[in-house]
């Protein structure tokens, strides 16, 4: 199982939540990518509410948590803080062991 969410982009905006742009033309997801290893994630549930929660922190375009693997990637504008992504997954109730 894995959970993923997508920010809304704002109105106006020539990108969609999948980064495509509204010209038909192939697009990927602009940003920073970056994987992380939590600890205690065992069902689709826990996916959701670490994916929430890391959804919040500002910048941040998409999340998808796999339970299976412990992994989480998450995608932002720009390169996040690992004491925000930690507040954020301790939130969630699990433990951010750190990069993977």
């Amino acid at each position: 199982m894995t959970a993923e969410t997508d920010t809304p982009r704002t109105a106006g905006s020539c990108c969609s939540s999948t980064g495509s742009c509204n010209d038909g033309a192939a697009g990927t997801q602009a940003g920073v990518s970056t994987v992380y290893e939590v600890k205690g994630m065992t069902c689709g549930h826990c996916e959701g509410a670490v994916s929430e929660e890391i959804s919040g922190i500002e910048g941040v375009t998409s999340v998808k948590a796999e339970a299976a693997t412990g992994r989480v990637t998450v995608t932002s504008a720009t390169p996040l803080t690992e004491d925000a992504v930690r507040a954020a997954v301790d939130e969630a109730g699990y433990e951010l062991v750190g990069r993977a």
